[in-house]
């Protein structure tokens, strides 16, 4: 299994200029990560379908998109399993080489897609994808980020990590960014955080934080089935 690692010397973001998102991409499924833009994520990389990927894409435009594999899993892992059709783009900012092929790689997110298509003649999978909308410098309204952070700090107030997140409590901290770093860091399910990442805009995934936030406050051993 594929697991976050800690990298090492990475190259700065903004060493790098803008390419052109591909249509067809490479696809990363795994069963515990749903990645959102504007965050980064480290992996690990040690299977050779994906050393092969990762070659190819570094070779390439850079870009990998990053799916959450559908229950079910576990007795196809090593063929193609199902995916959620909903996933995020990330660039890959530096790989750091280990031996035998193996190697740390660091994703900047990017876009959110759509799968339009499947496409399996590789060792690893890719898709044909459509890009979702979305809004430049989106903004929350003043009142849904305010309860939203009022329902965060309500939630904080139990735990011990509390003052680690007091910095997302600064206006400063952009709409996106505050959003998209609870959605990834807060203790949802990794299904819990599909549904966050399929969201349409940022208002509609605050508003379904906020409510996640509701149920880990009240109901901390709860199951919820969004449908």
């Amino acid at each position: 299994m594929h697991q976050e690692h800690a990298p090492l010397g990475h190259t700065p973001a903004e060493r790098m200029g803008p390419v052109a998102i591909p249509n067809r991409l490479p696809v990363f499924p795994l069963p515990n990560i749903v990645f959102f833009p504007k965050m980064y994520l480290p992996l690990y990389i040690f299977e050779s379908r994906y050393r092969s990927m990762i070659a190819d894409a570094s070779n390439g435009s850079r870009h990998i998109a990053m799916a959450l594999l559908k229950e079910g899993w576990e007795t196809d892992y090593y063929g193609n399993p199902a995916i959620f059709p909903t996933l995020c783009i990330g660039r890959i900012m530096s790989v750091q080489p280990l031996p035998d092929g193996r190697s740390n790689i660091l994703l900047q997110g990017l876009d959110r897609c759509e799968i339009q298509e499947e496409h399996f003649e590789k060792p690893y999978r890719e898709a044909t994808i459509h890009l979702k909308p979305r809004i430049e410098k989106e903004r929350l309204p003043a009142d849904v980020r305010r309860a939203l952070v009022e329902m965060l700090g309500r939630y904080l107030q139990s735990r011990e990590d509390s003052t680690t997140w007091q910095g997302f409590f600064r206006d400063e901290v952009g709409d996106e960014v505050l959003v998209n770093t609870l959605s990834t860091y807060l203790e949802c399910t990794p299904l819990e955080k599909q549904f966050l990442l399929e969201a349409d805009g940022l208002r509609q995934r605050a508003g379904r934080l906020n409510d996640l936030i509701q149920f880990m406050l009240f109901d901390p051993h709860r199951t919820k089935d969004w449908e």
